[in-house]
């Protein structure tokens, strides 16, 4: 497999403390683009690129709206908690619980640039990379980045992403995303007319070529 170089680059990272996600999950969503998602083994690190925010009980489009169940817990629990889901019988979700503890509300990652574990990514997707062309197929949309990070509901949920102690977490090496837009969401009926979607305007992983497109 040709190795196609990543521009992005990071060196220490600081996990993102449970204070930080305690909040109204559209602050957090818009704080989250340029932090940097870490699987601890294999090694893995991407920059979060796009995301979306889901209110609670008031949004129709969150798994919250319903009520707390066994299946949503973690979103009523503490902030900074994954919460995974499978969807259309075929991928993974991860979002990241916020709002103090009792109080629904939550972040879905939908697109990462990888930074390190390149070929661990494409393995996990069972992809090859060629060109960097390629690297979009990596971790550009929620169900890619979960499978290249291998997050499934039994491994990751509940998971806490403010520990560097965790499998999973979340964590800011400094870098400071510029450039942010917010869009309506995609991929739901429900709720679809809020610009709750923030993104990197003008990054290449933004899922979506149509999208990418606009965002230049």
């Amino acid at each position: 497999m040709q190795k196609a170089a990543i521009s992005t680059q990071t060196t220490q990272i600081r996990p993102l403390d449970r204070e930080f996600y305690g909040r109204d999950p559209r602050r957090v969503a818009r704080q989250l683009l340029g932090k940097v998602l870490v699987r601890r083994e294999p090694h893995l690190r991407g920059r979060i690129v796009e995301v979306e925010a889901y209110l609670g009980a008031d949004d129709l489009a969150a798994h919250s709206a319903a009520g707390k169940t066994a299946r949503n817990a973690v979103l009523f629990g503490p902030p900074g908690y994954a919460y995974v889901y499978f969807i259309y019988g075929s991928h993974y979700c991860l979002n990241v619980s916020c709002e103090p503890d009792g109080q629904a509300g939550g972040v879905l990652f939908r697109a990462l640039e990888p930074i390190t574990g390149v070929e661990e990514m494409a393995y996990a997707r069972d992809i090859e990379i060629h060109s960097p062309k390629d690297l979009l197929k990596l971790t550009s949309g929620p169900g890619r980045l979960a499978e290249a990070f291998g997050v499934t509901r039994v491994r990751d949920n509940g998971c806490d992403l403010t520990s560097a102690a965790s499998t999973l977490w979340i964590g800011d090496d400094g870098y400071r995303a510029k450039g942010i837009q917010a869009t309506l969401r995609i991929g739901i009926t429900k709720a679809s007319d809020l610009p709750l979607r923030y993104v990197l305007r003008g990054n290449r992983f933004v899922s979506g070529p149509r999208v990418r497109a606009n965002l230049k």
